[in-house]
């Protein structure tokens, strides 16, 4: 049967991509409009200003650290041992699970839905797999563990977002005054960010351009990363015009003014620390079937990134975002609960440092569920009261859909297309 794949082997890479650069468009519809959500809904940085930004970062994200959890994605899920007679099938398989995939996210996109992108390719590919080819071709423990992560990274970074937030109240909200103290701590709390997202990049987004650290110089470069934004951090808040006289009202409004700042600084590292992260979801099945058709049937452990593959779903994730991110990040920032740039801020910090855990462990956990779960902490902040539970139950009613969702499509198109090429 390699023959299918050496005579239609064009058509098939073709396919793979076209089909991936939509997955990659629904990621950009969806996940990364939950990353701009917070600050787009807190006012810090308009829609125009979000994709610009997102533009930039989610596609540096992805060309210089998008390698690491390709292969989690591609070879944890599977047995690829279930397809050495017959490679044709996994590239069915791949192909149907990124049509499927990236149908569910258009879907979940248009309705307003943040769903885990994660989710929708794991249950695309455990569903042609299971169906398809055989039950026992899924690693079922792994898929067990993922699911496991599911529960676990939104409660993580719900806890992160939740301490971030009260010591926010604690040390400038809650005070005499707020502006004086936020002049003082919140060039901390840039340096803090300074340090997750240098960390993120320099432990996995660096390696991939040739360049190894050691982790004592990893720590040692992120440190001096995070002096030199704190600093920085300081002489920008300095820079604004503010009046120490003003009633508390107006010095909440002007601390809100250096958070909103701030807002814009997590917003560039949540960008690149999804597109690092994300940027798997659609190119992991694209550069399987790239691998296996190029060596003819042979399924190799390893699958060389052809050069062309990470600059299609870094574009595809761009394009998603700018034509169709408008109402997903409507949900996150707007919907679940009220946000200001300094609730923003506690929800995005916390949800990267969850993404940097998890990357730096390789668990292909969903940016969306660490994000939601970080401003449902926020919200918790304040008390149940302040959250939106009609909202939040919509959201969890559409994280429980995607797996199955996702797995039912993928079954469908595995057999259209077993049948075409067959």
């Amino acid at each position: 049967m390699v023959d299918v794949l050496i005579t239609n082997g064009p058509w098939l890479i073709a396919i793979a991509a076209a089909f991936g650069f939509l997955m990659a468009w629904g990621i950009g519809a969806n996940d990364v409009a939950n990353a701009m959500g917070t600050s787009v809904g807190s006012n810090a940085i308009t829609i125009k200003q979000a994709i610009i930004i997102a533009m930039i970062f989610e596609f540096a994200g992805a060309y210089l650290a998008g390698g690491e959890v390709t292969s989690t994605i591609r070879k944890g899920i599977i047995d690829s041992a279930y397809f050495v007679d017959s490679p044709e099938l996994l590239v069915y398989g791949m192909i149907s699970a990124l049509l499927a995939a990236g149908i569910w996210l258009v879907v979940a996109s248009a309705l307003g839905w943040p769903v885990s992108t994660t989710h929708s390719i794991v249950g695309a590919i455990v569903g042609f797999a299971a169906v398809g080819v055989s039950a026992d071709s899924v690693a079922w423990s792994k898929v067990l563990g993922i699911v496991g992560s599911w529960i676990i990274t939104p409660a993580i970074s719900g806890f992160i977002a939740f301490t971030i937030f009260q010591s926010v109240q604690k040390l400038i909200f809650n005070t005499d005054n707020p502006l004086e103290n936020a002049k003082r701590y919140v060039p901390f709390y840039m340096a803090l960010a300074g340090f997750v997202m240098s960390l993120v990049t320099i432990k996995k987004g660096l390696k991939h351009v040739g360049l190894h650290f050691t982790n004592v110089e990893a720590y040692s470069l992120a440190v001096f990363i995070a002096i030199l934004v704190g600093i920085g951090g300081m002489i920008a808040i300095r820079r604004l015009k503010m009046s120490q006289s003003a009633d508390r009202q107006t010095q909440f409004g002007n601390v809100e003014k250096v958070f909103a700042i701030l807002m814009v600084v997590t917003a560039c590292c949540m960008a690149f620390a999804h597109g690092s992260n994300d940027v798997a979801n659609a190119i992991g099945p694209l550069a399987a079937v790239v691998s296996v058709v190029n060596s003819g049937g042979e399924i190799a452990s390893k699958a060389e990134l052809v050069w062309w593959i990470l600059p299609l779903g870094a574009f595809g994730i761009v394009m998603g975002l700018a034509i169709f991110g408008k109402r997903v990040m409507q949900t996150i920032g707007k919907n679940i609960t009220h946000l200001t740039p300094s609730r923003g801020f506690a929800a995005e910090l916390a949800a990267a440092s969850t993404v940097v855990i998890a990357s730096g462990t390789g668990l292909p956990i969903s940016t969306t569920q660490t994000l939601v779960g970080a401003v449902l902490g926020v919200g918790m902040a304040r008390g149940i009261a302040a959250i939106n539970i009609g909202v939040v139950r919509n959201i969890v009613v559409s994280w429980v859909v995607t797996l199955p969702a996702g797995a039912g499509l993928s079954i469908i198109f595995f057999f259209m297309i077993k049948g075409i090429f067959s």
